[in-house]
């Protein structure tokens, strides 16, 4: 079943022309698991994603990215594709594995002469790479040494990412260090559902903070190394509770504004108060010593963490949405979340069941820009699965995904309502330039403007595809 979000929003994110600044950047994103494929090809080593979409159970239908989208083979049509939907930018995550098979040690030439054939075709499309060094496909033979939990693979991070500048440095000005900290710490350490799997939330703890360790050493790397523009991409979103959600002025019990506070500093400041200004907030510090104990931050790490930063990405599909409720235990996800609940809204929601609420990502870019300044912004994710059917009966076929385009200009009004009340926001890149392997969901969830026959590799531009092109070529809505 599919939702529109046509007729739900307030007037101000539905009518009226919405152009963005000059210079405003328009791409889409992907990420190397999720489409390249070919993971026995070129030297490329097992992930913890080839060992955890093996592990029956774990993935929908047993899927894998062993094929995905074979970007590895096809990078050359999806690089035309791009270019004839008038991007400028493409963000993309270097496969740690197809670089450093072991995650240290000797490198991959052949894994590097991928990147290399990739970023010179975008370049002769006219098209900025944006390179993301990590995007969860941490190399299994680091798993096997401690993952995350170990400190010692911040340091291999940093490594890497000298290797990858040492080759890509000469064409890519712009660097993410890493894609979401808070969804592989607390989704693959703590809950389980995500690689490598593990349910401990003392681990989890553990990983949240030598990720941005890791982010910190990795951005010293880039700047000896001569890095232009240095990014850390974040799955923030505004934490509220119902009420707030429907009037963000709504005055709320003291006990449900304790909740929302305590949420929002586990899942946006645990990550930026250390990166952007040294120090971790109290609460967090108190739920990490209970649960895990102090011992694995050491004296120097806040200021290795706190490295000037250009841009923070923000990754926005939903609020989280919080209750004060006495006696609830701790979601496994949520270490020291004990009395909170997460209640869902009764709103339309994405085919993922994800709420549709696009006046969220305002709040978010809003807040985001008067909390930490001195940092610019980029939407570097955002869109929705639905259930697209393709309609072969019309010349080429053709896919009708209304929702998905009513989702993105609802988003987008929302981004340009953010700017024109001050936002430094500068870019947006939808999510996501193909269908592909959803993680867990495998590929039962389509999130492209580009529709993905996975049986035969057949790209199809959607509805959706065709409408973001004539956004770019106006700069915005009409």
């Amino acid at each position: 079943m599919t939702v529109t979000t046509r007729g739900t929003l307030p007037s101000y994110l539905t009518e009226g022309r919405a152009v963005f600044p000059e210079g405003f950047i328009w791409g889409a994103a992907t990420a190397s698991y999720q489409i390249e494929g070919a993971v026995r090809d070129g030297g490329r080593g097992p992930s913890v994603w080839d060992t955890f979409s093996r592990t029956p159970g774990k993935v929908a239908s047993g899927h894998t990215g062993d094929v995905a989208c074979d970007h590895y083979h096809r990078y050359a049509e999806d690089v035309r594709l791009m270019a004839g939907l008038g991007l400028g930018a493409y963000r993309f995550s270097i496969s740690w594995p197809r670089v450093q098979p072991d995650g240290s040690g000797p490198v991959n030439t052949r894994g590097l002469d991928f990147y290399d054939r990739l970023v010179d075709e975008l370049g002769d499309a006219g098209i900025t790479p944006y390179v993301t060094l990590y995007h969860w496909d941490l190399p299994q033979t680091l798993e096997d040494r401690g993952g995350w939990t170990s400190r010692d693979t911040a340091y291999r991070l940093a490594e890497y990412a000298e290797v990858v500048h040492g080759r890509l440095g000469d064409r890519v000005r712009n660097w993410t260090t890493l894609n979401e900290p808070w969804v592989q710490a607390f989704l693959g350490y703590g809950s389980g559902v995500h690689a490598p799997g593990r349910t401990d939330a003392r681990s989890a703890l553990l990983a949240s903070h030598h990720f941005v360790l890791a982010h910190g050493l990795a951005t010293q790397a880039l700047r000896a190394a001569g890095a232009q523009e240095i990014m850390l991409v974040i799955n923030s979103s505004p934490v509220m509770t119902p009420e707030q959600v429907q009037d963000p002025a709504a005055e709320v019990s003291q006990a449900d504004a304790e909740a929302v506070h305590r949420v929002d500093c586990l899942l946006n400041r645990q990550i930026l108060d250390p990166v952007l200004r040294g120090e971790y907030p109290a609460e967090v510090l108190e739920i990490v010593e209970r649960h895990a104990g102090l011992g694995h931050i050491h004296d120097d790490d806040l200021r290795a963490i706190n490295q000037p930063t250009d841009l923070i990405g923000v990754n926005y599909y939903n609020p989280c949405v919080v209750r004060s409720s006495p006696g609830e235990p701790a979601d496994s996800a949520w270490p020291g979340s004990e009395g909170i609940a997460f209640p869902r809204l009764e709103v339309p929601k994405t085919a993922m069941g994800w709420p549709i609420v696009p006046a969220g990502l305002s709040r978010l870019l809003l807040r985001l820009s008067q909390d930490y300044p001195e940092v610019g912004l980029m939407v570097t994710e955002n869109g929705a699965a639905f259930e697209d059917v393709v309609t072969e009966a019309e010349p080429g076929g053709r896919v009708h995904d209304a929702d998905r385009t009513a989702y993105l200009e609802s988003h987008l009004r929302a981004a340009h309502a953010a700017v024109e009340g001050g936002a430094d926001l500068r870019g947006y890149l939808v999510w996501s330039l193909l269908d592909n392997f959803e993680w867990a969901e495998g590929y039962h969830r389509r999130f492209g403007i580009v529709h993905v026959d996975f049986a035969t590799q057949r790209r199809l531009l959607k509805d959706s595809a065709m409408w973001y092109r004539g956004v770019i070529e106006e700069n915005g809505l009409a």
